[in-house]
């Protein structure tokens, strides 16, 4: 693991890994004039993916949050790992009926309909600090339903961090003012 500590630093003589290079374009999918921006590759090269969870650390080090949200469900495989580097919970965001027990949900709209996201009930309770936590920002939808959740369910959103921001989308509009928005790769 890198002793450096901030995005771009690396250990002496260490070549430092460009996480743009290891988000794949697959045009045409899911549907013809879509470009994806796939993070597979990111997360099948070890330091590719330690470099990604330094700089996301990094993103908790200025935050501060007791407890990251991931969301369903590339954000729990990005959430749970951050979660874990830093000895912090972790709470899923899930699709409705994934989650036992008692639960709170919200509906939001996406450009082709509406969807549903849920929390457990007492999953923060005691108004804790919370980072939300994803893949992919894109439209701002899903994010800003989960910050919504995070708030009915007695948390408070201290920011939003994602591997991949599509700008061009403008998905930071759609969140809370204020919040702090941390992407490591941006494409306009």
């Amino acid at each position: 693991m890198s002793a450096a500590g901030r995005p771009g630093e690396t250990e002496a003589g260490a070549i430092p890994v460009d996480l743009r290079s290891l988000v794949a374009e697959i045009p045409d999918f899911p549907k013809p004039g879509i470009l994806f921006r796939d993070i597979n590759p990111l997360l099948r090269h070890p330091r590719g993916w330690q470099e990604a969870m330094r700089q996301l650390s990094g993103v908790c080090e200025r935050l501060q949050p007791d407890l990251i949200v991931g969301i369903e469900s590339r954000g729990f495989i990005v959430g749970m790992a951050l979660a874990t580097s830093r000895s912090l919970g972790f709470v899923p965001v899930r699709k409705p009926g994934k989650l036992p027990g008692a639960v709170l949900g919200v509906e939001y709209e996406l450009e082709y309909g509406s969807d549903r996201l849920e929390i457990p009930c007492d999953a923060l309770s005691g108004s804790s600090r919370v980072l939300v936590v994803d893949d992919l920002l894109a439209t701002g939808g899903t994010a800003a339903a989960s910050a919504r959740l995070v708030e009915q369910a007695g948390g408070r959103v201290c920011g939003f961090a994602f591997l991949v921001e599509l700008a061009g989308l403008a998905g930071r509009r759609q969140l809370p003012d204020g919040a702090p928005v941390e992407s490591l790769i941006v494409y306009g």
